[in-house]
């Protein structure tokens, strides 16, 4: 099956990859995961908000990934395969000649034509239908093949069982060795959409001498659209942005431009599109970027057109975009809850100037509420959190303020919570524990025992200073025999171990670390 092919091809790390690893900040890409169906699971990852292994959140994965062909294909040739060189295909059968030669004539070579079965009648077929004649296939003394015509006629004749060139089949049952770019000459097309075929080439752009790469370019220009909407073909133009020669380069935008829509909304053109924008002049970006124009919200909401969408956010000149966030009036809280348009929406805030972010935020300010409940529009308020002006940040921590307990037991809510504890000032910081602690320990306690909350909690006594930290110690000790009984519970006794106990397994030597029960004196966090 072709598929499984390419599924192994995805882990060989030769294809550089359209998406970010979970690790990395907002606004990391590359090709790999480009422009696939995205589940919730692997949507979230990309999004850089990780938190802890126990898969209480969902993530997103930009990078949702691409099914390319490996380059780690290495055919290991039989030994008992006795060919030197690389024998053109024309002049020499890769497959053992019949017994005797087919009999079409004398003017034409037995060796020249394939000996698979019907050939002979293939050939009269290709020369009735065909519309040759004999002015046309012969030189001016009858006796000879015009080479055109003959390399022609060979390449129909020179077929497989699955249609396949007979050079293309020899390859794939691994019967040619040290085969080279130039021995694919008039095979070029073919090779690419071929999944073995396609990893071939790849691998062999990536160190081809200049001829090399002009044959290969040559013969894949025409095909150049269909190329890039193929499975496997896609593979092979990406890898001329990434090495071909700046002519080359920009004479495939050139091919790009009156198709960007439907190579955006496309599964294997929207590739392509990226690693163009990528790889070409400014110029020649802000051409293909203008053909969105119009059609930016049906790309944004598409699987596949709203990775083009943010390449463009990422690579294109912001004041060359404005048509984007004008089209986002309005539309900022419907696209913030929207798998795919919350990470337009967070590239906007990466990469655009404060003007154009300015009405965004404006619109994110005021349904801050829900979406810091929302699967996906919580994502960007925790963009907001990490990567947001002061006074940004501080308007979504004090929206947070008074709602601790509630929000930390929501599933998406409380992956907030912890961005807010995280990134506030040390006094906001101390007004968040404060509210969870109090004269009421009640909040506290129901916070370490609950699935989402107990993350909220531990967040608090990793980030808080050592002050704030004894505070919480105080608060929760108390509690320690009771935290044994729940799962969730077991996690702040791990964290206990972490920072106070001396000897793990001896709970005794937390009283001795924090002294008596009670608070610090000056009760001041």
């Amino acid at each position: 099956m072709v598929w499984v092919g390419v599924a192994q091809g995805v882990g060989s790390g030769l294809f550089p990859t359209l998406h970010a690893p979970p690790s990395a900040p907002f606004g990391s890409s590359s090709l790999g995961n480009i422009g696939s169906s995205a589940t919730t699971t692997s949507l979230h990852a990309g999004l850089g908000l990780t938190t802890s292994s126990t898969g209480r959140r969902d993530s997103f994965d930009r990078n949702t990934s691409a099914f390319s062909p490996s380059l780690e294909y290495r055919p290991k040739w039989p030994a008992s395969y006795g060919l030197g060189g690389s024998p053109s295909p024309l002049t020499a059968s890769l497959t053992p000649p019949p017994s005797a030669p087919l009999q079409l004539g004398s003017l034409v070579n037995p060796r020249v034509l394939s000996a698979a079965p019907g050939a002979e009648a293939k050939y009269r077929s290709s020369v009735t239908t065909g519309g040759l004649s004999t002015n046309t296939m012969f030189g001016s003394t009858n006796s000879l093949f015009k080479i055109n015509t003959l390399t022609t006629v060979a390449n129909s004749l020179d077929k497989g069982p699955q249609g396949r060139s007979r050079l293309l089949e020899d390859f794939r049952n691994n019967r040619f060795p040290n085969l080279q770019l130039r021995d694919l000459a008039n095979h070029i097309v073919e090779f690419s959409q071929d999944q073995h075929g396609s990893r071939f080439i790849q691998q062999k752009l990536e160190r081809a001498s200049a001829p090399e790469k002009q044959m290969v370019f040559n013969e894949i220009l025409s095909d150049a659209y269909r190329l890039m909407t193929d499975v496997f073909g896609n593979y092979v133009i990406q890898k001329f942005f990434e090495f071909g020669t700046p002519e080359q380069k920009t004479t495939l935008a050139q091919k790009v431009r009156g198709h960007v829509l439907p190579l955006a909304l496309q599964m294997y053109g929207c590739r392509v599109i990226q690693k163009a924008l990528e790889s070409i002049p400014p110029e020649q970006q802000q051409e293909i970027v203008r053909e969105l124009d119009g059609h930016v919200l049906k790309c944004v909401k598409d699987q596949n057109g709203n990775h083009v969408v943010q390449k463009c956010i990422e690579c294109v000149d912001p004041n060359a975009l404005q048509f984007i966030i004008s089209s986002f009036a309005g539309q900022v809280y419907t696209l913030s809850t929207h798998p795919y348009g919350c990470r337009v929406i967070q590239r906007i805030l990466e990469h655009c100037t404060p003007e154009q972010t300015a009405p965004i935020l404006a619109e994110l300010h005021a349904h801050t509420d829900q979406l810091i409940q929302d699967q996906f529009g919580n994502y960007v308020i925790q963009h907001v959190l990490e990567h947001g002006k002061p006074d940004d940040k501080s308007k979504l921590i004090s929206s947070v303020r008074g709602k601790v307990l509630g929000l930390s037991q929501h599933k998406f809510a409380s992956n907030v919570v912890e961005k807010c504890v995280t990134h506030a000032t040390r006094a906001e910081r101390a007004l968040l524990i404060e509210e969870v602690c109090g004269f009421n320990d009640n909040a506290l306690h129901v916070m370490m025992k609950d699935q989402y909350a107990n993350y909220v909690v531990q967040k608090m006594i990793d980030v808080s200073e050592p002050t704030q930290r004894k505070v919480l110690m105080h608060k929760i000790r108390p509690h320690l025999n009771s935290l044994r009984k729940y799962t969730y519970g077991k996690h702040i006794i791990a964290k206990l171990e972490k920072y106070f106990m001396k000897s793990p397994g001896s709970m005794s030597s937390i009283g001795g670390e924090l002294g008596p029960i009670g608070p610090p004196t000056n009760g001041v966090l």
